[in-house]
């Protein structure tokens, strides 16, 4: 079994497509600039170490330079791609790097500052680009510690023991390297979680809409049954008022026709909406009907679904009566994608099984397919982790992803296993009362809470 079910499919994985804030960049290289400026004026002139203040101050203005040239005249478009970025980051390192050749190198204590750069490119570049980035860092970095002039002091410079450089030159590679994979890691996956929120967002607001049709249709069939009785009847005088060889004939019969067939029409859609809901006036269904109706838009061909029940008995053997349950989407969509999943993966057959009792109901969905990978077994729930190799564009392991955020959100515990005699098996379980107060009508805004 693999991840699948009617999400909403993404063009991209997340953070292929990149853009960012030119403003947020500019607005950053403008603290950037003037925190160099102050501190190289307090050093030489406060302080009193000697710099190189002409090559350093234009080494600053540089910076500015290009910061006046990046906002006037006003870009066409406010916002960078990803390879842009990319040299604008990568400029920032170089511009750093050259202040510190002219200050000491890896001896001056601003050196730490050369992993800024890449820890803003680990947060909002992608993954090539964060890399090439960390590597252009390393190289800077390593040559800054074999070149650079000498350390600004009153008296007589510093000396620089070869292994102090080392173990510098080593931290700041290590931080380097740690820094762009873990703060990477990180914002990729906070990325990966809310573009499948937004999927999640997309796939109820779907279900809403096609709950909402249904109920405007069995409300339409409704309203329009008594004034299309009452043409009908008037059309039916008509026809039988009027002779035979009189020029409005034709069309009393023709309107008394169309009026039935707009009767027929009406009395289909009612019946539909009656074999999805019970009936349309009436809010809630038992639970075994709510269930077959979710699972039914998703049958795949070649496949059979079948569906049966198990009630529980209370301490005196009788009975416990099935729960009454109004159709809610979240519930409606997260059973569909879960029983369509195991349509797909079957090799002939899924049960489904709802079972009820004072306490608790269930719904264990079990198919005769290979199961679900022992690799990803632990995994299932997280976006966009798949069973098989794929392109991006193959479901990306968002069904199960949403099918599991709308059920909880309605209370209900979602588990996945696989069968000892080979198979997968989901169960769905609720308490009995959260299950019989779901209202139909969760706030969209809850699911991304």
């Amino acid at each position: 079994m693999e991840f699948s079910g009617q999400a909403p499919r993404l063009t991209q994985r997340p953070g292929t497509d990149v853009s960012v804030s030119l403003r947020m960049l500019v607005l950053i290289r403008w603290v950037v600039v003037a925190g160099q400026a102050a501190t190289i004026l307090l050093v030489h002139y406060g302080l009193g170490f000697v710099l190189p203040i002409e090559g350093a101050l234009a080494v600053v203005a540089t910076s500015a330079a290009l910061n006046i040239a990046a906002s006037w005249p006003r870009r066409a478009s406010p916002r960078l791609g990803d390879r842009e970025a990319s040299f604008y980051l990568a400029y920032d390192m170089l511009q750093l790097g050259m202040l510190l050749f002219l200050s000491g190198g890896l001896l001056n204590p601003f050196a730490m500052l050369m992993l800024a750069p890449v820890t803003v490119a680990a947060t909002i570049l992608s993954r090539r680009s964060t890399l090439l980035l960390s590597a252009l860092t390393v190289a800077a970095i390593s040559i800054i510690a074999i070149f650079h002039l000498p350390l600004p002091w009153r008296d007589a410079p510093l000396p620089a023991p070869p292994l102090y450089i080392f173990g510098v030159w080593t931290a700041l590679v290590l931080a380097t390297v740690f820094i762009a994979g873990y703060t990477w890691n990180v914002a990729e996956e906070a990325r990966r979680m809310r573009d499948a929120y937004s999927a999640t967002q997309l796939a109820l607001a779907r279900e809403q809409r096609v709950s909402a049709v249904g109920g405007i249709a069995a409300a339409a069939a409704h309203q329009l049954g008594s004034p299309l009785a009452t043409i009908a009847v008037v059309a039916k005088e008509l026809v039988r008022d009027l002779p035979p060889d009189s020029p409005y004939a034709e069309d009393a019969l023709l309107l008394l026709s169309q009026s039935e067939r707009c009767r027929t029409i009406l009395a289909d859609l009612a019946r539909q909406r009656d074999a999805e809901t019970g009936s349309p006036f009436t809010t809630r269904l038992p639970f075994s009907a709510l269930v077959e109706a979710a699972g039914e838009p998703y049958r795949v061909e070649g496949k059979s679904v079948l569906y049966s029940t198990a009630a529980g008995r209370d301490a005196e053997a009788l009975p416990v009566e099935e729960p009454l349950v109004a159709r809610s989407p979240e519930i409606m969509h997260g059973l569909g994608n879960l029983i369509q999943n195991a349509a797909q993966f079957a090799l002939d057959e899924v049960d489904v099984t709802t079972t009820w009792s004072e306490d608790t109901v269930a719904v264990d969905i079990v198919d005769d397919g290979p199961g679900f990978p022992q690799a990803v077994l632990a995994r299932i729930g997280e976006p966009y982790i798949s069973g098989r190799t794929g392109t991006a564009e193959q479901h990306m392991g968002l069904g199960i992803f949403i099918a599991q955020s709308l059920l909880e959100r309605t209370g209900a515990r979602v588990s996945f296993g696989n069968l000892p005699d080979g198979g997968a098996q989901v169960v769905v379980e609720w308490r009995r009362g959260t299950l019989e107060g779901v209202d139909g009508k969760l706030a969209m805004k809850e699911v991304l809470s």
